[in-house]
């Protein structure tokens, strides 16, 4: 699942609409209209007050690239 995806699932189990969303996380109706609809390229300051609202948090994993022996 993606960030959007993440974001419309947890929003509608929440019961939150966008307007809701938008206000409490201080971000534009049109910037989380354009989240949803897979428009757009969201900063991580924005993803980060959207989680924040959803009650989720943001978890970076780091991989390093695949090695063959030689």
């Amino acid at each position: 699942m993606d960030f959007r995806e993440t974001m419309i699932s947890r929003r509608t189990h929440l019961g939150i609409s966008q307007l809701d969303l938008s206000e409490m996380a201080g971000i534009s109706l049109a910037t989380i209209k354009d989240i949803e609809r897979g428009k757009g390229n969201p900063s991580l300051k924005t993803i980060d007050k959207i989680l924040e609202v959803l009650g989720l948090e943001i978890i970076f994993e780091i991989k390093r690239p695949y090695k063959q022996s030689s």
